[in-house]
């Protein structure tokens, strides 16, 4: 995604996306580790803030802590949470001291039984509320990512179907059901070990929502993951540059490190199942080569978004159509290093170099038919790369912007607001911000009434970079053929900014050729879709990226 703040998260959508359950199950819950950990917070690919989380045993039970910051749109200071339960995870207390868009948060809760009484502040009075919950009930208060941690305990000995029973204090008690119970593979500087997701359904009144639930081999919480609104809440060791989570795995693939601007890339290799007979026994035959080049955010080698691997999918369909595949972790992303914090778009297209030059000199890669392909962002990245670096024989943008990133920020900031509920002034108080932020960023000057979270986000050499960002003046330096894709229903990028990028090209001084292609019914992830909007993402029932955009983009390289 290209915007900050593009679409508001309110306190009560984040309460119904954590409103999850306490579970009844046969067998009793393992008892949890203690330990202390921090945990980074993203919201839309950026990070919003940390938590604090301490477990410990106390007075013969289970103690949970936790303090922390989390920056707009989510606005939260919290000066402590603590959660107690018994020795057998039945909940004793709840209290909350915190400050949400600068409101006073002083709750207390107690349980006793099937009872769960609440204290509170509401309209300058102390106000008691009591509500009926499972014994066993999970405490999950609002935007307290600490209380998962209990949730990993109980759902150690859960099985699927299992319903698990949450209370969101002071609201209500809600179910959520076990769908699913998979391992994954974690790979970290310091070692390799089996994680545990569980995938859950919470039967929100408004809806069912998707959760996932991450633990690792002592049943320590290590993620939380909610793709509707793009909320990740990862242990800070698990989000460092050198860890790894394989989304996406092909049988045979090469794990390789590629040399850039003083780190390297951590990459994946895909090679044709079938290959073509060596040229002689110590020489290879050389294949024609694709670099997928990710978009924005922090994302790594497999690009996952709303939990659908979209590189690792086309790495896989495009080396069955006899490609050499390279996908790689952006820079301090995953396994690679480098700094992210200072990176630009054109750092990100020299890594995109880097990778060429590397690949160049593999025995098995033909030289000559040597391929850029850029999703989202990665697009810009993409054009920038092939317009320094004739070696790039072709170039792929999918979803590729064919405005300013300034235009692009202010459109889908538009488009956010036209689906909120909220007057007109209030739009026209958010655009305002908005226009003041990116001036602000592009020129230095003008920060005065800008919140300082807002800042602090903003703020960076990437963000100006995009916002700077002009396609009609790289496009005209692109001598390379280019093919642009189009995903009929992405209301990310919608369709007129591939309309643009054609335009531009047929402009050029020296055109080496144009193409688009439309993708019916798919989104801005390649997936099918029926309304294309970033809210559906996370209930997207078909969640495999469609093999038309393979398709499309072998026929083309191959002609």
């Amino acid at each position: 995604m290209f915007t900050l703040g593009r679409r508001s998260c309110s306190s009560f959508v984040i309460a119904s996306a954590l409103g999850i359950t306490s579970v009844a199950v046969a067998q009793p819950p393992k008892p949890g580790p203690e330990g202390d950990a921090r945990f980074q917070v993203f919201l839309q690919g950026q990070m919003v803030g940390n938590e604090d989380v301490g477990v410990a045993r106390v007075d013969g039970g289970w103690q949970i802590v936790s303090t922390g910051r989390l920056a707009a749109p989510l606005d939260v200071t919290l000066r402590r949470a603590e959660i107690r339960y018994n020795a057998d995870w039945t909940p004793v207390s709840l209290s909350i001291d915190a400050a949400i868009r600068g409101q006073t948060v002083d709750l207390s809760t107690t349980f006793a039984g099937t009872t769960a009484t609440s204290r509170f502040p509401q309209a300058g009075e102390m106000t008691e509320k009591a509500d009926t919950v499972a014994r066993d009930t999970i405490v999950l208060p609002n935007n307290i990512f600490a209380a998962y941690a209990a949730l990993a305990v109980r759902l150690a000995s859960a099985s699927p179907a299992a319903e698990v029973k949450v209370y969101v204090a002071p609201q209500a008690e809600v179910t959520a059901v076990l769908k699913e119970v998979a391992t994954q593979r974690v790979e970290t500087a310091e070692r390799a070990f089996t994680a545990r997701q569980y995938r859950l359904t919470m039967k929100n009144p408004g809806g069912g929502l998707d959760v996932d639930v991450w633990a690792d081999d002592a049943t320590r919480l290590l993620r939380v993951t909610i793709p509707a609104i793009q909320l990740d809440v990862v242990r800070e060791d698990l989000a460092s540059a050198f860890a790894r989570v394989p989304k996406f795995h092909r049988e045979g693939d090469e794990d390789v490190r590629i040399p850039s601007t003083g780190f390297s890339l951590a990459a994946s290799v895909s090679r044709p199942r079938q290959l073509p007979p060596p040229r002689s026994p110590k020489q290879p035959a050389r294949l024609p080569t694709v670099v997928l080049v990710p978009g924005s955010g922090p994302v790594d080698r497999d690009e996952t978004v709303g939990g659908i691997p979209i590189f690792g999918e086309l790495a896989s369909a495009l080396a069955d159509a006899g490609f050499l595949v390279v996908r790689y972790d952006k820079r301090g992303v995953g396994q690679s290093g480098g700094r992210p914090e200072s990176a630009t778009l054109t750092d990100y297209a020299e890594d995109v170099r880097a990778v060429v030059r590397w690949a160049r000199k593999r025995k098995d890669v033909d030289e000559k038919r040597l391929f850029v392909v850029g999703h989202s962002e990665g697009a810009w990245a993409a054009l920038l790369a092939a317009s320094r670096e004739k070696r790039i024989a072709r170039v792929v943008s999918i979803a590729g912007p064919g405005t300013t990133g300034s235009e692009l920020v202010l459109e889908q900031q538009r488009r956010a607001l036209e689906r909120m509920t909220i007057s007109d002034a209030e739009r026209t108080g958010k655009i305002a911000l908005q226009k003041k932020i990116m001036s602000a960023v592009t020129t230095g000057q003008g920060w005065e009434g800008v919140p300082d979270d807002l800042r602090r986000q903003a703020e960076s050499p990437w963000f100006a970079s995009f916002l700077a960002f002009d396609p009609a003046e790289i496009v005209n330096k692109v001598r390379q053929p280019l093919l642009v894709v189009q995903a009929e229903l992405d209301r990310q990028v919608p369709a007129h900014h591939a309309a643009r990028l054609v335009e531009l090209a047929r402009a050029r001084k020296k055109n080496a050729g144009i193409e688009i292609v439309t993708l019916e019914g798919v989104n801005h992830l390649l997936v099918p879709s029926t309304t294309g909007e970033v809210e559906e993402y996370g209930s997207l029932t078909g969640r495999h990226v469609t093999p038309k955009a393979a398709q499309a983009i072998a026929a083309w390289l191959g002609k």
